[in-house]
């Protein structure tokens, strides 16, 4: 048994019984509380692995309001562009008008299912957290999802399934330096805050109010390549939507371990930068 001075300014657990508990401070040691505060007694060692606890859930109608929501609003937006596209407005106008009409309902559909079924802090509700340790979990995100990805290509192109990609004739075009600026805002920062909140936030918390963790992760995976779907691309879309999804249940499985979507904000952020680097200096 050893005896360690806990820092005074963690709080008590209010309400509990004395006795013995895992160490607030983080130590893999059991604490014990005298019944109005932590004492300086610790004793054993625990599981070098973390107790996470049971993930948090939302009712499961918030996920298919969160589909029907993102569908919705990005496919109005196409036809608000086309329908703006001849006032010949500048590049970066209709960038924006695409990020807030595509993206803009979704995050009050997030504010609004944290005010009626949550705490009303949609931080917390979604798990939309950051800390310093993302900036190394990120890129690990990132190559896990990049290796579901390749593996999944392979297995599309061995098959033969039809695919086309999303990013087809983008580097083709004669674009300036506004349009650039306007599609990696778009790519990198708008796309995947907007995803990840709906399909790792809202979405799959729902999903886990219904279903056990493997098909949680699984059906928001494959939720998540449909919703890249476009009727332009024809079959494409079938090899395309196999691939997204696998990359949807590699972000999926990697917030529901780290409680949180900072990680995976960061590594959606790189899947889409470096796939537009490649793209636009082809």
């Amino acid at each position: 048994m050893t005896t360690l001075r806990p820092p005074s300014r963690l709080a008590p657990p209010t309400g509990f019984q004395a006795g013995w508990y895992p160490d607030p401070h983080g130590y893999p040691l059991m604490r014990y509380y005298d019944g109005r505060a932590w004492t300086g007694t610790t004793t054993g060692v625990l599981s070098a692995k973390p107790d996470l606890g049971r993930h948090p859930v939302l009712p499961v109608g918030v996920a298919f309001g969160a589909v029907v929501v993102l569908i919705a609003s990005l496919i109005a937006s196409r036809y608000l562009l086309d329908a703006l596209i001849d006032l010949e407005w500048p590049i970066l106008v209709y960038a924006l008008i695409s990020i807030a009409a595509g993206y803009g309902p979704s995050l009050w559909w997030c504010w609004y299912a944290s005010q009626r079924w949550g705490t009303g802090r949609p931080a917390r509700d979604l798990g939309l957290s950051f800390r310093w340790s993302d900036a190394g979990w990120g890129p690990v995100v990132w190559i896990s999802a990049f290796a579901c990805e390749v593996v999944t290509i392979l297995l599309v192109q061995a098959t033969g399934i039809p695919l086309v990609g999303n990013t087809e004739g983008i580097g083709e075009l004669d674009v300036d330096r506004t349009y650039v600026i306007a599609l990696l805002i778009t790519a990198v920062v708008a796309a995947p805050f907007v995803e990840e909140v709906v399909f790792r936030g809202l979405m799959m918390r729902g999903l886990l109010s219904r279903l056990a963790v493997v098909p949680a992760v699984a059906v928001q995976g494959v939720l998540f390549g449909m919703a890249h779907v476009d009727p332009v691309r024809g079959t494409g879309n079938i090899g395309l939507a196999l691939i997204l999804a696998a990359v949807g249940v590699a972000f999926g499985g990697a917030a529901y371990l780290l409680r949180r979507l900072g990680p995976v904000i960061i590594a959606h952020a790189i899947f889409n930068g470096v796939v537009m680097a490649i793209v636009l200096t082809s």
